[in-house]
């Protein structure tokens, strides 16, 4: 997010700078800036979280850019829903112009770029897999879920080794009381050999 993308050779001035945007097929790396002809990719997906600065830009000068460079989906985020109605759209390219993605039966639209569908919900952008329904989690959740995971699987090795330990221990009890009673046992067999017969 918020990475120059340069879309034209040369042209140090021909630079747009997305708020969010997906390519897929390219190695993750870090990056500094974005130049098209260099990554040979254009953005599959774009996002722009849209203000009162930039609704201009995002509703008119963008999307004709994005369009004529090719880039398949644009979706338009209105965080305070007061300058955009509804307050998150999706477009898709079709014939070299957008067209808007209608909302499926959820209310979602859905992003064939990203299989994701996208929801607005309480104030936030949320994103979720088509084939399992679950909400993806931003990085500060999943850092708290592993760490939940994390404590969970140390309670239940603890819980393990517990029980390992109170099986241990009554096997050795068990082993001693086998020992004892096996020990007078001897002790029985020795005294019944030394009395005298008849």
């Amino acid at each position: 997010g918020d990475l120059l993308v340069y879309y034209e050779q040369g042209n140090p001035k021909k630079f747009v700078v997305p708020d969010a945007f997906v390519v897929k097929g390219l190695s993750p790396k870090k990056r500094r800036i974005y130049k098209i002809w260099v990554e040979r990719k254009v953005p599959n997906v774009v996002i722009e979280t849209t203000s009162r600065k930039t609704r201009r830009k995002d509703m008119h000068e963008k999307p004709a850019l994005y369009a004529r460079l090719g880039i398949r989906e644009y979706f338009l985020f209105d965080p305070d829903q007061e300058y955009v109605d509804p307050p998150l759209q999706g477009h898709r390219l079709s014939d070299g112009a957008y067209v808007r993605i209608e909302r499926d039966e959820t209310g979602a639209l859905v992003s064939e770029e990203l299989e994701l569908r996208l929801r607005f919900d309480e104030g936030v952008l949320q994103f979720y897999r088509l084939d399992t329904g679950e909400r993806l989690l931003t990085a500060e959740e999943r850092a708290e879920h592993d760490t939940q995971r994390a404590a969970r699987e140390a309670e239940r090795a603890a819980r393990e080794a517990e029980r390992a330990a109170r099986e241990a221990e009554r096997a050795d009890r068990e082993a001693a009381a086998r020992q004892a009673a096996e020990s007078e046992l001897a002790r029985l067999r020795e005294e019944l050999a030394r009395r005298p017969k008849g």
